[in-house]
């Protein structure tokens, strides 16, 4: 394992310290769970194409604000080198820098790096002690394994959207990147699995993550009644159809509230100021069904249409309901609990401005996560890591006049 410091990294040691990770990935999959991997404390050197880089750098706040929130959220804590993996100078230096790294994280379209010769069984017949991380779409194996695909793919593929929404409305995707966000912690996983069992072996390995298998690992409760019961469990109608109890979110007059399950029902309707609802024939016997469910929501709606979100809140918290306000990121942001936790951050950036970033969701006792440092420039730090590979100023002319850099 290399010494190298995480890129801004404080002298305090990450959990990983010591890791060198090599990243050559796009958008979100891989670039998110190399991140992770930084923000726990190994050295991770993303890899990019010269004058153009990660996709993820071309998708802009808006046309007058050409900052990438995409590439900011992904790739914190990284040096970048800017390598052309397609020209054979290109893909000697790669080779040279997998020679001294633990773990590669890929997730371009599968074939792809096995067609500049930079496959697993290349980069593990050089350093058999490398972890091989390939994100793909749909899975290294079957009819679908080379197509190409995104988000939305698996979202679509794996049932996710057809879930969502009411009855007799358009599905419509989840409005974040949730495919990928749950893919990359698959991969970080995977590849402190690998590196666990490299000290018992002392070998690597390769590790395969897709969106697609992601999506239904992320639905296992769902899919295990479809194949246990072999009836579709249908849509979400603002709450889980699995779940036969109180469980669901709510209108209230200025947002909407969530019931996360009740499990004291007098002192729950009591509460709310409705108690005759306990006793309501047509919802108040055995578990709560769909049916059931749609006549106690209508009754509900009404009820907590009467006040306002943080009203309701007020009332429910002395109770020990489970409950929880739908909010905004505005909201989310405000929130005091966020920052304490530190899944928001103060970071400085590359002019030396405090600005507020996505923290980390997993907290250490004794090796806390970094997530100070801000995204690197495309190649900003190119002649830095071929220096430590072993690259004299000359050999980089050479590159650069091969039109590797």
């Amino acid at each position: 394992m290399t010494t190298h410091e995480a890129a801004g990294r404080p002298h305090n040691e990450g959990a990983l310290h010591g890791v060198r990770v090599v990243e050559a990935g796009l958008l979100v999959q891989g670039p998110q769970a190399a991140a992770l991997l930084a923000q726990m404390g190994a050295d991770v050197i993303k890899v990019e194409l010269p004058a153009v880089g990660d996709q993820s750098r071309w998708l802009p706040i808006s046309l007058d604000d050409r900052r990438s929130a995409y590439f900011a959220g992904c790739n914190r804590g990284k040096r970048s080198l800017a390598l052309d993996l397609r020209v054979d100078a290109g893909r000697q230096a790669f080779l040279r820098l997998v020679d001294d790294a633990d773990v590669v994280i890929t997730n371009f379209t599968p074939g792809t790096m096995e067609g500049w010769g930079l496959g697993y069984d290349v980069l593990s017949g050089r350093n058999p002690a490398i972890v091989y991380c390939s994100g793909s779409a749909f899975g290294p194996l079957g009819p679908d394994s080379g197509r190409a695909g995104a988000d939305l793919s698996a979202q679509a593929s794996a049932g996710m959207i057809n879930r969502t929404g009411k009855d007799g409305e358009a599905p419509t995707p989840v409005a974040s990147t949730i495919a990928d966000h749950i893919a990359s912690q698959n991969i970080v996983s995977g590849a402190l699995a690998a590196l666990v069992a490299r000290g018992r072996t002392g070998r690597g390995q390769r590790v395969d993550v897709s969106l697609l298998g992601s999506q239904i690992w992320a639905q296992a409760s769902e899919y295990s009644y479809y194949l246990m019961s072999g009836q579709l469990p249908g849509r979400a109608n603002r709450s889980n159809p699995l779940i036969p109890g109180l469980y669901g979110i709510f209108p209230t007059s200025d947002g909407w509230i969530a019931i996360v399950g009740v499990t004291d029902r007098p002192l729950f309707f009591g509460a709310i100021g409705h108690p005759e609802l306990l006793d309501d024939v047509r919802f108040n016997a055995g578990l709560l069904t769909e049916a059931k469910k749609a006549l106690l929501f209508a009754e509900l709606d009404k009820v907590f249409a009467e006040r306002t979100t943080s009203d309701w809140c007020a009332v429910l918290a002395p109770t020990g309901q489970r409950f929880a306000p739908v909010r905004n990121y505005a909201q989310v942001v405000d929130d005091p609990q966020t920052w304490i936790n530190g899944y928001f951050a103060n970071a400085v950036n590359d002019v030396g401005e405090s600005v507020r970033v996505v923290g980390s969701p997993i907290g250490f006792s004794d090796t806390p996560t970094f997530v100070g440092a801000p995204a690197p420039e495309l190649g900003q730090h190119t002649e830095e890591v071929l220096l430590e590979i072993g690259y004299s100023w000359d050999d980089i002319d050479r590159l650069r006049t091969a039109g590797a850099l």
